[in-house]
């Protein structure tokens, strides 16, 4: 089937040719074999229709990828649980302060910092080497959402105002300060244009082409617990409000889950699909 002969309707309501090769590369990321990803791309490619939406290929492509190994299909499903972390952004800001932290950051995750004018609650403050960082976390619970320029401008200025108060101090004379903005999302063109100006570092789903987010969860192997198939919703939500975020902290506090009332036999389930997404890492 060529791709440009049926058009796919994204999440923003944008249309574009389906690719065959982006829905191959997803799944073999996500650590399908070959044999599994040929016949998912062939019985994908029967189904298409002009105006089927990313979400209809994806959930279809999903819930074949989750008959043939669950640990590959929750790595699969990475962007759609990174969404499922909300409705609040805390479980977001703890999540990169674990990436980061991952990266070999030390980090602090909702930090109150006078700055030279006003206070600050900063989502996480960073530091590594001779560098020191002010993280803010922009965390969106539904695709198709953008952030405009409007966000780095308003970070940009927060920033000016807490490197100011930071200066001041005598270990901080000689150390590189930054300001950033992760989002789950994408940002608009203007906002990437102003970040490259401003030097506000921009972490989005898919950009920079190095170091997106994407790249980040990947290649630290951490994952947040709304990539189990093995919970249900209802369950995912009452560890979140209990702040267990990652599969890792579900894999090394097992009680936990005795906690919100699960049965020993599901527990041994679900920590065995914990443990293989924990022990292995997406294919680049």
């Amino acid at each position: 089937m060529s791709e440009k002969t049926v058009l796919i309707t994204k999440a923003s309501g944008e249309r574009a040719a389906f690719s065959t090769e982006k829905l191959r590369q997803s799944l073999e990321r996500a650590g399908a074999d070959l044999a599994v990803t040929d016949r998912i791309v062939s019985e994908i490619e029967k189904q298409l229709f002009d105006g089927m939406s990313t979400k209809k290929i994806y959930n279809q492509a999903f819930s074949m990828l989750r008959k043939y190994s669950k640990p590959v299909a929750g790595r699969y499903k990475i962007k759609q649980a990174i969404l499922e972390l909300g409705p609040s952004g805390y479980p977001f800001e703890k999540f990169i302060g674990e990436i980061l932290k991952h990266q070999g950051y030390r980090t602090k995750v909702g930090v109150i910092i006078q700055g030279h004018c006003v206070t600050h609650e900063i989502d996480v403050e960073a530091e590594k080497d001779n560098k020191h960082f002010m993280v803010e976390c922009k965390f969106h619970n539904r695709q198709g959402y953008k952030c405009d320029v409007k966000i780095p401008l308003y970070i940009k200025s927060r920033f000016e105002d807490v490197k100011k108060q930071w200066q001041k101090r005598k270990d901080h004379a000689t150390k590189f300060h930054q300001g950033w903005v992760v989002t789950n999302t994408r940002f608009t063109e203007d906002a990437i244009q102003y970040g490259i100006c401003s030097g506000l570092i921009l972490v989005g789903w898919d950009y920079p082409q190095q170091g997106s987010l994407s790249d980040r969860i990947n290649l630290s192997g951490l994952h947040p617990i709304t990539c189990l198939t093995t919970l249900t919703k209802s369950e995912k939500q009452q560890l979140i409000d209990k702040m267990v975020v990652l599969c890792k902290e579900l894999c090394d506090k097992p009680k936990v889950l005795n906690e919100i009332g699960i049965s020993d036999k599901r527990i041994r389930g679900i920590l065995k699909e914990g443990n293989e997404i924990c022990s292995s890492r997406a294919v680049y």
